[in-house]
C-alpha cells in the first residue's frame, strides 16, 4: 500500500529570533502549500528559499535545513518519529503546523 500525499497546514507569524517584535510589515504573506508523504516534504514550484525546522514536543530543535528555491522536495531522516511541529522561516516570517512521521 503507498503512502498518500496529505497536506500541512500552516499558520503564519512575524518571527524575531532577537528580541521585541520592532516594526511589523503591513500585511501577512499566505502560508506556503505543503505536502507530506512518508518521510518527503513537496513544496509547490517558484517558492522562495525557507529554513526548515523540526521541532520536538519540548520546542527542541530535532533537525534543520535550509530548502532552495529551486528545490521541490526536501527528505526528512527516518530516525525522526512521533509528533513535531515543522517551521519554515522565510525572513521575518515563520509558518508553522504539526506533521506526524511513523
Amino acid at each position: 500500500m503507498s503512502a498518500q500525499q496529505v497536506p500541512v497546514q500552516l499558520s503564519a507569524g512575524y518571527y524575531d529570533p532577537t528580541g521585541p517584535m520592532g516594526e511589523q510589515p503591513r500585511g501577512p504573506i499566505a502560508p506556503p502549500t505543503v505536502y507530506l508523504e512518508d518521510y518527503s516534504l513537496s513544496f509547490v514550484a517558484d517558492h522562495p528559499e525557507y529554513v526548515l525546522y523540526i521541532k520536538d514536543e519540548n520546542e527542541d530543535v530535532v533537525y534543520f535545513s535550509v530548502v532552495t528555491s529551486t528545490e521541490t522536495q526536501a527528505t526528512l531522516p527516518t530516525y525522526l518519529t512521533g509528533s513535531y511541529r515543522i517551521e519554515l522561516v522565510i525572513g521575518n516570517w515563520c509558518f508553522w503546523g504539526y506533521i506526524s512521521l511513523i
